[in-house]
């Protein structure tokens, strides 16, 4: 008797016993796809193998030899390079450069006289050795293949290559399973062919997936747990650069980030991160602070600027870009709990310059300054930055790795910090005027004070 077909869905993994026409998990349409279910192996209890367990504390344990991609940005978010037997699987819009910079990185390596083999099943030989020559990327040492056949290409692999390339997991086809490039089927063997090339030889394999339209990586959840590292490539069209993030690590931290400049000759690394979300400007405005964020290890200077307009509607405005709106009202409500500044009768409007997105919570303090300046018309003391978390009681709180955005902040000349009281900067030496403040009211004393003095 034959297996009874299922259907899944290509989208959420969603599996049913019943065709139709859109997904009743995740609402989409078509993407439902017929699916033999593995045939059930009859073995009984008596003649299992017994698998061998090991104490914990008796397993070698020691930390991987990386292979350096020779594309510092790339290696810092991967942990410092590639794992040899670890699969990682880097994931984009249409165009946003994923091929080019894995091209990049094979380059790199093959001219430091190690083979890397590049599987391309979207494009043909000559369109990416025309995209090779262009980045610089072609040397002899890099080996090409290019279709839609994968066990001909993984048939390619041998002791002398490095590192192999696939791109992208959506494109090849695996023999002997049912389906269409692309479907679910397929999708999960071919990733798990190309896991159990990497582990069975012990190099490194990086795979290149399409995302949907939501911006998640397409085809079923099981091919991100599948893999070692999970990468997202991203960028706006209207922007050269790029931002890689790490979504998912075994061998190193989530919290990197690499940024990229797209350029005619390829994917260059940004090494002053700083510079893309200030402009430098020395004028004073009211309603803008400036505070050094943290994305992984990397401090970013952030300029918050804020826009008070009165109103005469009984609901004032609140819009946020670039920093949560609900962390925004909150903190407009504390200004005018706990240091006595009306907010009710303005509409306020915050934005985070360059289009920079900030999570951490030690932009509450500039935020802060920046609406309470904007309410108050008076700008802030230039090259002071604003280090603090607020609390609901008006608190400010320390910050993790304050001497890290301290030395950015000198860097970037800086001449003053406003930081909680309850930091231990004691035997830091970092060239700034260091403020302490306890409370928000005290952070902002300067800017009452004036205010009291121009009505005097």
């Amino acid at each position: 008797m034959s297996a009874t077909v299922r259907y899944v869905c290509r989208e959420c993994g969603y599996v049913t016993m019943m065709r139709t026409g859109r997904c009743p998990s995740c609402g989409a349409w078509g993407s439902l796809a017929a699916e033999q279910p593995p045939k059930p192996v009859g073995v009984s209890p008596a003649g299992r193998n017994v698998v061998p367990v090991r104490m914990v504390s008796a397993v070698d344990v020691r930390p991987p030899k990386r292979i350096p991609t020779g594309i510092g940005e790339l290696d810092r978010v991967l942990g410092g390079g590639l794992v040899p037997g670890g699969v990682v699987l880097i994931g984009g819009q249409p165009g946003i450069g994923k091929s080019t910079l894995l091209l990049q990185a094979a380059g790199r390596v093959a001219a430091m006289g190690r083979p890397v083999l590049y599987i391309s099943g979207e494009e043909s030989e000559a369109q990416v050795a025309l995209r090779a020559s262009r980045i610089g990327a072609a040397t002899n040492r890099l080996l090409l293949s290019s279709g839609a056949d994968l066990e001909g290409a993984l048939a390619n692999l041998n002791e002398d290559i490095v590192f192999f390339v696939l791109d992208s997991v959506q494109a090849m086809k695996a023999e002997g399973e049912s389906g269409w490039p692309g479907t679910l089927t397929q999708v999960r063997a071919v990733a798990q062919r190309v896991v159990d090339a990497a582990r069975e030889r012990n190099i490194p394999a990086v795979m290149v997936g399409h995302i949907t339209k939501d911006g998640r990586l397409a085809g079923p959840m099981l091919l991100e747990h599948m893999v070692d590292t999970v990468l997202n490539f991203s960028g706006e069209g209207y922007s050269s650069y790029r931002m890689l993030r790490a979504m998912k690590n075994r061998y190193g931290s989530t919290d990197e980030l690499g940024v990229f400049e797209m350029r005619e000759d390829g994917l260059v690394p940004v090494e002053d991160k700083s510079g893309l979300y200030w402009n430098r400007s020395d004028s004073a405005v009211p309603g803008v602070a400036m505070t050094v964020a943290l994305e992984g290890t990397t401090p970013l200077a952030a300029e918050l600027q804020t826009l008070a307009s009165p109103t005469v509607f009984p609901y004032p405005r609140r819009t946020a870009r670039g920093i949560e709106l609900n962390r925004f009202q909150l903190l407009a409500a504390v200004i005018e709990k706990r240091c006595g500044i009306s907010t009710g009768g303005h509409d306020l409007y915050m934005n985070v310059a360059g289009g920079l997105s900030i999570q951490d919570p030690s932009a509450d303090l500039g935020a802060c300054a920046a609406i309470a300046s904007a309410l108050r018309d008076s700008p802030l003391p230039s090259g002071t930055c604003w280090l603090g978390e607020v609390g609901l009681a008006g608190e400010v709180r320390p910050v993790t790795r304050m001497g890290l955005r301290l030395k950015e902040a000198a860097r970037l000349g800086f001449t003053s910090a406003v930081v909680s009281s309850r930091e231990r900067l004691k035997g830091l030496d970092v060239g700034l005027e260091l403020i302490p403040a306890t409370h928000l009211d005290e952070a902002l004393a300067g800017l009452l004070v004036k205010k009291k003095a121009t009505r005097e």
